[in-house]
């Protein structure tokens, strides 16, 4: 077992990933080739619509995932960097998807790829992608590293049936909101690191670990996001602030603050949420109830929670400074800005 190398404490709270994707620079570079590579097609509205999307500056930090985790154990082939782009690919054909599907305008600061071209556009080139990323599970002719793909794509599809099912509902029990949130988030976060385990060659515990710490790790990021909708500046998100809420989805702070309001606020609830109907400064009384009823603090408080388990996940990992630089990962997804 290694000895843990303690890193600098720096005082942005964006540092731990900043030091994570620096770890991971060289194969990054050499994913971001292959997703290029892999982009180009012979109908130019793919190249556009594709190329809109995977190029807009997201984080990429299930890819991220995929390689540290494999670097972790000192792998030095190249499987890890051709399946941190399928992972990739899985993700921006959920992102194509998911925005027709919520009607979005603007992700990332950007216009949405259905707004630009169509949403007839968006879900066939979301199709293109997926196939892109089968291509690649082929390719890499391991049958276990297929199942877990294979299985999340499935299991992302069926979050985003589920979370149709339960749109505008604030009838929605926690519970069942974070299955939505586990399926349509955490799964992806949770493949990425354990096909890294299994290319790192992981034991069988290992590589249960490192399934737990994305799982849990996902569902961090994802309460997290939804609390920032409500409390972040729109340069620091990347978005403008209550988009959800404009959007009229019944997030976690939502949900929250519905259990817990009064009757008054509870028809504010209703008609802005249920019904749709939203005048000038609704926004900011919806944040207003939230905080009378601690509900955006609470909504934290929760992804601290899931931080923390993903973090308890890494115990039985050897130390290194892959597994530190996770473990700090886990920090910033609750405590982050963007």
């Amino acid at each position: 077992m290694g000895k843990l190398i303690q890193l600098k404490k720096q005082g942005s709270k964006n540092t731990a990933f900043t030091e994570l994707r620096n770890f991971v620079d060289s194969e990054l570079k050499k994913t971001s080739e292959i997703i290029n590579k892999r982009l180009v097609s012979e109908v130019p509205l793919i190249n556009e619509l594709a190329g809109h999307l995977v190029n807009s500056g997201g984080k990429r930090i299930r890819p991220i995932l995929t390689i540290a985790t494999a670097k972790m154990y000192n792998y030095s082939g190249d499987r890890h960097v051709n399946l941190a782009a399928c992972i990739e690919f899985l993700h921006s054909a959920t992102l194509l998807h998911d925005d027709v599907v919520d009607k979005s305008v603007l992700r990332r600061g950007e216009k949405t790829a259905n707004t630009i071209w169509s949403n007839k556009a968006s879900v066939l080139v979301g199709d293109f992608l997926l196939s892109k990323a089968f291509e690649i599970m082929v390719e890499d002719k391991s049958i276990e590293v297929l199942r877990i793909l294979s299985k999340a794509a499935s299991v992302i599809a069926e979050g985003e049936v589920m979370q149709t099912l339960a749109d505008r509902q604030l009838d929605t029990t926690e519970d069942r909101y974070l299955k939505i949130i586990l399926s349509k988030t955490a799964e992806l976060f949770s493949a990425a690191c354990l096909v890294g385990s299994i290319v790192g060659g992981g034991s069988t515990s290992e590589k249960n670990a490192m399934e737990d710490f994305g799982k849990n790790l996902g569902i961090a990021f994802q309460l997290t996001d939804d609390a920032l909708d409500y409390t972040a500046s729109s340069s620091a998100i990347g978005k403008t602030i209550g988009d959800d809420f404009r959007e009229c989805k019944a997030t976690l702070p939502v949900l929250l603050s519905y259990r817990r309001c009064d009757k008054q606020d509870r028809m504010f609830w209703n008609k802005t949420i249920v019904d749709g109907t939203q005048e000038n400064g609704d926004l900011e009384m919806a944040i207003k109830i939230m905080n009378k009823t601690n509900s955006i603090k609470d909504t934290f408080l929760r992804a601290k929670h899931f931080s923390d388990c993903a973090k308890d996940a890494l115990a039985i990992i050897p130390n290194s400074i892959g597994k530190e630089l996770l473990c700090n990962t886990a920090d910033f997804c609750v405590e982050r800005t963007v």
